[in-house]
Formats: C-alpha cells, structure tokens, sequence
C-alpha cells in the first residue's frame, strides 16, 4: 500500500483500504488497523484459504461466472503463492488485514485484474467459517492420530504388566490390589472416549458455509454441493445466517479438548506422585525429568507437571470463546475474529501433552517390589476377606464387613498385615474362619480372584490388551 502520513491525533490521511474501502474516504487510525488486524493468527490457515479459494474459482468457471482461463490463471496463482508461503519467501503485510486480504493482494501482482474474479460470489464471512473449518477438521485428524499412538503406548505397557500387582486408590488411600497394567488400561478407555468425541465433532462440522457469502446467499448460479465435495464436506451448510455466524464447531472441539486435557492431567498428576522418593512406584529416564540449578540430586518430573499445567490453557480457551460468543444476535460479528488465537493455542497444547504423556509411558519404569509393598499395605485384602466370609460361610455382606472390621481393629492394634495375624485370633473374631481364608489374603490372590469382566484379573487385562492392539492395528489400517 502506499505510504501514508499520520495526523497529530493519529488518524492517517491517505487513501483507505483498498481492499474494502470503496465508500471511505480517509485511513483508519492507526489503534484502528492494530486492533483490526488478524494476520499474525489467521495466516496459519493459509493453506485451507487456497485450498478453498481453488475449489471456489472451478466452480465458478464450471457454472459459467468466470472463464475457464481466469480460473486456471487463478489456480495457477494460488498454487505460486502456496510455494511461496511454504517455502518462507512470502511477505505477509498487516496492513491488508488477514490471510485472505493478503492472499488476494498476492495474487493480483501475480496475475492482474483476473484475481479480482475469485471474490466473486464470496464474502469474507463464509470465506474464513469454511477456512477455519477445514482447519479445525484438519486438527482433528492429526490429535486422532495422536491419540492412536498414545493409546499404543499404554497397550503395550499394560500387556508388558498384566500381573505387576499395586495399590488401587479411592481417596487417595491405598483400597485394593490392582494390576499396573489394568490401570494403564484405564487411559486407554478414557483417551478412546475423547477420540470418539472428536469424531464426532468431526461429522457435525463437515458442512461447508461457502457460497454463503455475507449473510443471505448471492444471486450468482452457484453450485455450492460442488464446492462441498471438492473440499470433502458431506454437504453445504443449509442456512446462510448460521453458516457464517456461529462458531459452535470450534466450541464443541475445544470442549472435546478440554475433557482430553482433563485425562491427560489426572495420569501426569499421578506421575508427579508416583516418581515422587516418598512414594517410589515409578521412575522417569533423563529424556523426561530435569534437574535443580542448586540441589544436584533433584530429578524433576516437569514433562508431567507441564501437562498438568496447559490442562488450564485448554479449558481457558474454551470458557474464552463461550464468553465471546455468549451475547452475539446474527450474522458475523468483528468479535469471532476472536475464535481462533485461543483454539489454535489449545489444540497446539492439547497435541503437545498427548505426546509428552506417550513418551513418558514408554519411559516410565515401574518399581515392582515397590508397588506390591505398596498394594499390601493398608490392609488391602481387607474385601477379599469380607468376601470369603460371604462365598464361604454364608454370611450376609454388612455381617461380614463388620466382622473384617473387627478382624483389622487387632491387625492394626498389633501392627501387623492381615495375612501375618494366626489363625485363632481371627477365630477369636469368628469362630467359624478356618485355616483356607489364608489363601485370598495375597495381593496375588487378590487380583486373579477378579476375573468379573473388567476386573483386574491379569488374564482379563491381557486379553484386554491383546484386544486393543486388534483394534488400533484395525483403526491404523482404516485411516
């Protein structure tokens, strides 16, 4: 553009944009253009604006608006241009506003008054809905595979552990044995729930809004089913208003994300605890743990607080664009330029945490003699002993639990596990206890006695495992 001069009170005094600036007689204020301008975010959907902009200008040429050799000098632009950007030798000016300005602007030095064709038909409000959808769809699949290869992880490591015995939690008190593998399963479970969430998201945002224009449609003979199809969206958007004025795809990923992050930040939580000396389940390599710059024997978990921490930039993003969104009548609205900064940082952290959490999985080593200690401690066979009181004596539940309760009030008094206390003085409690009660009162007992489905039997979590190595080997096969 050319240079302009600017006034005491800011204001510049040349021409106005040339982009929009038919009826405007004098320049926005420089605050104006700072506060207007979003190329230092929206340039990263460069691609999807060419991608876009391509499927627009065959179709306009197929319908007869353009001829077929603007469309293919258009084409032939938009192709130079994704050179350039890629190859890092495109100058992106804020004065032109946003990545479709600047595409635009680009693409008239390269083939004349042509370029001024592709507008055609468009307006920048279904031009930056169907430019951030394919963005936001695009992410998708790339967080899918991550996901995948997360879940890989965890598989592996559960099939490696099926009978490594600990402690299972509830309270953060030691409740009953459980497997390390069937706790990795666990993560296996909640990370295929948030891919199905985003496939989902996926199918409710595959709807393309161009061809919608400002607000109302155009009266050109467009053919928005084909632009559909070109750009793999299952149909055109069947209202304009809406098409070009809600933003509830990116809301419903950014929810998606937040509950990943959620799961993401209780497993690197329980990292932090587990690699912790006063606990000692588990321990981290070099590759994920830092050092102190004072105390030389410190080994830090900062991957996994890390994930913990950018749990907040994710749901931060989400109640962000809610907030922004909450108060808005139809159509656009200069406030959902404010859609994409927060999202892009969210799927970026939400990406970046998957793969810290897999490759501390993959790194990560139990400390086996540790966590079977560890799963005895705190009388955690106290409900097999309930339970064999129940299977073997008859007894109802609540008669039995009292009776355990008791049976812990003289282990705890004397300070020793369940399995250590004789035999009489379990009688003592109930007479009916015979010597056979010793054999469910191992950790290792414990854990193959649940073989109901989804317990923690180590067969069931091997054949859990080897079931999901199917699966993701399937899934890999299908994308």
């Amino acid at each position: 553009m050319a240079s302009r001069k600017v006034s005491k009170s800011g204001s510049k005094t040349s021409n106005s944009n040339k982009m929009w600036g038919g009826l405007f007689s004098d320049s926005p204020d420089a605050i104006m253009e700072e506060i207007n301008v979003s190329i230092d975010v929206d340039r990263a959907l460069y691609a999807q604006d060419i991608t876009a902009s391509k499927a627009h200008a065959a179709m306009l040429a197929k319908q007869g608006i353009i001829t077929a050799k603007d469309a293919k000098d258009i084409a032939a632009g938009l192709d130079t241009i994704l050179s350039e950007i890629e190859g890092g030798k495109f100058t992106f000016k804020r004065a032109l506003e946003d990545i479709h300005m600047n595409v635009e602007s680009r693409l008239g030095e390269l083939i004349g008054p042509a370029s001024g064709r592709l507008h055609t038909a468009r307006s920048r409000n279904d031009q930056v809905a169907t430019d951030f959808r394919l963005f936001v769809r695009d992410t998708i699949d790339e967080l899918d595979t991550a996901f995948a290869s997360l879940q890989r992880a965890l598989v592996d490591r559960a099939l490696e552990h099926a009978d490594t015995v600990m402690p299972g939690f509830t309270h953060l008190q030691t409740a009953q044995p459980v497997t390390f593998g069937h706790h990795l399963l666990a993560y296996v479970e909640m990370v295929a729930r948030d891919r199905g969430r985003f496939a989902d998201a996926r199918k409710r945002l595959n709807e393309s809004p161009l061809g919608s224009a400002a607000l109302a449609g155009t009266s050109f003979p467009i053919d928005r089913h084909a632009t559909a199809k070109a750009l793999g969206f299952d149909s055109p958007m069947n209202n304009s208003l809406d098409a070009v004025s809600d933003r509830d795809f990116v809301l419903e990923t950014l929810s998606a994300a937040s509950i990943a992050a959620v799961h993401l930040s209780r497993f690197a939580e329980e990292i932090v605890i587990w690699t912790s000396p006063l606990v000692g389940l588990v321990r981290l390599s070099d590759k994920f743990t830092t050092g102190s710059s004072i105390m030389p024997q410190k080994r830090n978990p900062d991957a996994a607080e890390l994930v913990r921490a950018k749990t907040g930039r994710v749901i931060g993003s989400l109640n962000g664009l809610l907030i922004v969104m909450k108060g808005l009548p139809l159509a656009y609205q200069k406030d959902m330029q404010e859609d994409k900064a927060g999202a892009m940082e969210a799927y970026t952290a939400l990406s970046l945490s998957i793969r810290a959490i897999a490759g501390m999985v993959r790194d990560l080593v139990p400390n086996e003699a540790a966590m079977k200690a560890a799963a005895g401690e705190g009388y955690a066979t106290a409900t097999d002993l309930a339970d064999w009181l129940v299977r073997t004596l008859k007894m109802p539940f609540r008669d039995a639990h009292h009776v355990t309760g008791r049976i812990v009030g003289v282990a705890t008094k004397k300070g020793v596990a369940l399995h250590e206390l004789d035999l009489a003085e379990m009688q003592a409690v109930e007479p009916k206890i015979t010597g056979e009660v010793m054999k469910v009162l191992s950790v290792e007992s414990s854990v193959k006695s649940r073989v109901s489905y989804g317990g923690t039997a180590p067969k069931n979590v091997t054949a859990q495992a080897k079931a999901w190595l199917k699966r993701l080997e399937k899934d890999k096969k299908s994308r």
